[in-house]
């Protein structure tokens, strides 16, 4: 315990080179988060400080000491209705205080946590019951229809016939004895991916690997004890666990969450502003969203925001810096990982770079084809003695070509400067060649968001017969743009101007995109269905 508070304690005041340069992963044999730090010191030296605030429909607040209490008796009623050390349990709750309370609890216990968007339809459901060996689930009630027959505990949020009522937890001791020390090597939670490429695969993490792992995404974040923390994600997905859960509560500040039926932009920016939020986090697709508004008429507390998810295109960087006189700092990690790569606090960011290997990792890009190192390649990360703590134990089921040759394979394209710093190229499967060119669908689709009529855009090669392929672009329009052929042809000029000849979009269609569970773009299913398609030489191109 007491390593992991030094480590935080040296993050927390550390600028971005001595961090990168000085900070060393805490090692413990034992470790419980719940347990040793949001009871041990979060509860027991700020009792009164606000831990979680919901504003909307779920509206909640509570204290670290009153989660702490809370926690406490969700987890011994757990273990009256058979909750043991190391049983999975599905965990398929929304923006409710009941997610938090079933997450500390159930690492308390020592169990296992899958987590599930309340997305999943009946067969996702039964799949990850199947795979994931659940023995619990707690869920909604008005979701309980969804899940079929199996041995299972089922355990409701509301009234539901035949499953055991959550709202039992309530009247069970507020006081917790642990039946044994917990391994930080001990599985802590197990996350589907939301499947870009293929099916799903289940990730492993410890009760190491992202309680003390997201360190690094407290310090890429810049939280800071006593802040309000707003993070835009939705629980079942790791982001959600990245920045509603052990970033924040690391450094000691209050989550905020904006719990809402349908996204508004107004309404977001409503709470930033009213809840004085201090550190804000959401993906681009958010941010796409706010710069539709007149963001100078709002005037925010922020100190400082960031995005994750997905690249972040540098004309909502441009924009928000113009508006706010603030950066938004663009920033890397996966399911499989806590934040690797980001453009850190009180450092110089570089448009359209997310930044430099954060605290704690060594990035090496390894050349797909060669498997040579340089400055363009794969984002990998070392195995032997470099190893992040960050990083997942594997893949239940096997790691298989993740891990091979000393290295973790993100499957991540990305270049680095004479600086250091790192600019992401694309999937390993998203990168293709045009007339012996690479070239990165996520360069074009950054020109492409710039036109006004652009609110998405996806890039994939469409068969050409003189240059094997070329870029062509499905894109989805902001209102009050037509998809008829003058928009196309404005959409082609924007393109001519601001791209090499080499790079440019021949090919347009305007059309919703495919996206995951999650709303990642699946260019997969694009690049599918490109080769079945005929071109006539009248078909328009730039």
């Amino acid at each position: 315990m007491s390593d992991f508070r030094a480590a935080r304690d040296f993050l927390l005041g550390a600028d971005p080179d001595t961090a990168r340069r000085d900070f060393r992963w805490p090692e413990t044999a034992e470790f419980n988060w719940a347990l040793d730090w949001f009871d041990g010191v979060l509860a027991a030296e700020n009792p009164d400080a606000v831990a979680l605030k919901i504003v909307g429909e779920s509206g909640a607040e509570y204290t670290f000491a009153g989660l702490s209490a809370r926690s406490n008796q969700v987890a011994n009623w757990l273990a009256e209705q058979g909750v043991r050390r190391g049983d999975r349990i599905l965990l398929m709750l929304g923006n409710q205080a009941e997610l938090w309370e079933s997450l500390l609890a159930a690492m308390k216990l020592g169990a296992v946590v899958i987590p599930a968007t309340t997305l999943l339809t009946g067969k996702d459901i039964a799949e990850r019951i199947e795979r994931g060996r659940v023995s619990h689930v707690i869920a909604n009630a008005a979701d309980a229809g969804r899940f079929g027959p199996g041995e299972y505990t089922r355990i409701a949020v509301g009234d539901a016939y035949t499953w055991l009522p959550y709202h039992e937890a309530y009247e069970a001791p507020e006081t917790f004895t642990p039946d044994a020390p917990t391994r930080a090597d001990d599985t802590l939670l197990l996350y589907f991916t939301s499947g870009t490429t293929s099916q799903p695969k289940l990730v492993e993490h410890t009760h190491a690997s992202y309680p003390t792992g997201h360190l690094s995404t407290m310090f890429w974040i810049g939280i800071r004890p006593g802040d309000v923390h707003l993070n835009v994600s939705s629980p079942g997905w790791a982001k959600h666990a990245w920045s509603n859960v052990f970033a924040p509560w690391n450094a000691g500040a209050t989550v905020l969450v904006h719990d809402y039926q349908r996204f508004s932009a107004p309404a977001l920016l409503e709470v930033l502003r009213d809840e004085r939020v201090t550190t804000f986090c959401a993906p681009p697709t958010v941010w796409r969203m706010l710069i539709q508004q007149d963001l100078t008429a709002w005037k925010l507390p922020l100190r400082t925001a960031v995005a994750a998810g997905e690249p972040l295109n540098p004309e909502i960087i441009d924009q928000v810096a113009k508006a706010w006189g603030l950066t938004i700092r663009d920033g890397y990690g996966q399911t499989e990982t806590t934040a690797q790569i980001g453009n850190a606090p009180d450092e110089p960011v570089r448009p359209g770079s997310m930044g430099r290997p954060l605290p704690g990792y060594q990035v090496v890009l390894i050349d797909p084809v060669s498997g040579e190192q340089g400055d363009d390649g794969e984002i990998c990360l070392p195995l032997d003695d470099r190893r992040p703590l960050g990083l997942m134990s594997g893949y239940i089921g096997g790691s298989g070509e993740a891990m091979r040759d000393g290295y973790y394979h993100t499957g991540d394209v990305a270049t680095r400067d004479a600086d250091g710093y790192i600019t992401y190229v694309g999937r390993t499967d998203d990168v293709f060649k045009a007339s012996d060119y690479r070239i990165s669908p996520f360069e074009l689709e950054s020109v492409l968001l710039e036109h006004p009529a652009v609110t998405e855009a996806a890039v994939v090669p469409a068969p050409d017969p003189v240059r094997l392929a070329v870029p062509k672009a499905y894109v989805t329009l902001a209102p009050g743009h037509e998809p008829d052929e003058a928009t196309a042809r404005s959409i082609f000029e924007h393109c001519r101007r601001e791209l090499a000849p080499y790079k440019r979009v021949r090919r347009l269609e305007f059309d919703e995109l495919p996206k995951t569970i999650s709303g990642k773009i699946r260019r997969v299913e694009l690049r599918v269905r490109e080769p079945r398609r005929e071109y006539r030489e009248e078909d328009l191109q730039s």
